[in-house]
């Protein structure tokens, strides 16, 4: 699945299957995942110590086999979005919470390489600096994928805005970020988590954006898909490793 057919998806309110990438850099280990289960995977050097161009080498495995690959940025600079967009099938922009955050994002993602004042009068609906321009643009972006995650309490209220900014296919929630905001800390199960959740969904889906929320645990990814989610990203590879090798061995050790 390319950015184009992920992007497709989303469009026409279909709801799609990814994981986290942290750790796995090594192209090979895409020959283990197994058809039919993955859309999309977000690869992610925002919590250990590699870099986004140390997947690249399983960016290009993972386009072989059909499975678009998103990155998720260290910063929410759009610099650092434009970079991304021209090297992986789109960007997870973290901790985005205002209208005109959202919006700068999303033109270094979309607009790309649209810079400057000419940039400033295309956001301003001004038009751009010749058709041939626009024509170019859009050609050049049509594919690209930008999801902005909402992991704060005011990113929640400016949700609507956020969503009806153009480039915007879907919007990614991370709990831990979101319930530290809320004062749960990581009670994923608390009902206030649950009813921030339906709220987000229910917000992005009268825009036409898919909505989403990571979770490691089954139940509560299959809680939240219940509620409306479309963009479902479950696990990541750490944490599968982890669960496979204890439920292998814990049986083994008995």
């Amino acid at each position: 699945m390319s950015g184009k057919q992920l992007k497709q998806k989303l469009q026409h309110g279909e709801t799609v299957y990814g994981t986290l990438i942290q750790h796995l850099v090594t192209p090979s280990i895409v020959d283990f995942i197994p058809d039919g289960t993955l859309d999309f995977v977000i690869v992610t050097a925002e919590h250990n110590g590699l870099d986004i161009a140390d997947f690249l080498p399983l960016r290009y495995a993972l386009a072989a086999k059909g499975i678009a690959c998103l990155a998720r940025t260290h910063s929410r600079e759009p610099d650092d979005v434009s970079k991304v967009c021209d090297s992986f099938d789109g960007v997870v922009v973290p901790y985005v919470e205002t209208y005109e955050q959202c919006l700068r994002l999303a033109a270094a993602a979309v607009y790309r390489p649209l810079k400057g004042a000419a940039l400033e009068r295309v956001l301003a609906g001004k038009g751009w600096p010749s058709k041939e321009t626009q024509a170019y643009i859009e050609r050049k972006c049509a594919d690209t994928v930008f999801i902005p995650m909402i992991e704060s309490v005011e990113g929640v209220e400016n949700l609507a805005e956020i969503c009806s900014i153009q480039g915007v296919q879907a919007v990614f929630v991370g709990p831990n970020d979101l319930t530290v905001n809320m004062g749960i800390a990581n009670q994923y199960d608390h009902d206030d988590l649950i009813a921030i959740l339906q709220r987000i969904i229910d917000t992005a889906n009268m825009h036409h954006v898919a909505a989403g929320c990571w979770f490691g645990d089954e139940r509560q990814a299959l809680r939240t898909i219940r509620q409306g989610a479309r963009l479902v990203v479950f696990s990541n590879d750490g944490v599968m490793f982890q669960k496979a090798m204890v439920g292998s061995f814990s049986k083994l050790r008995s």
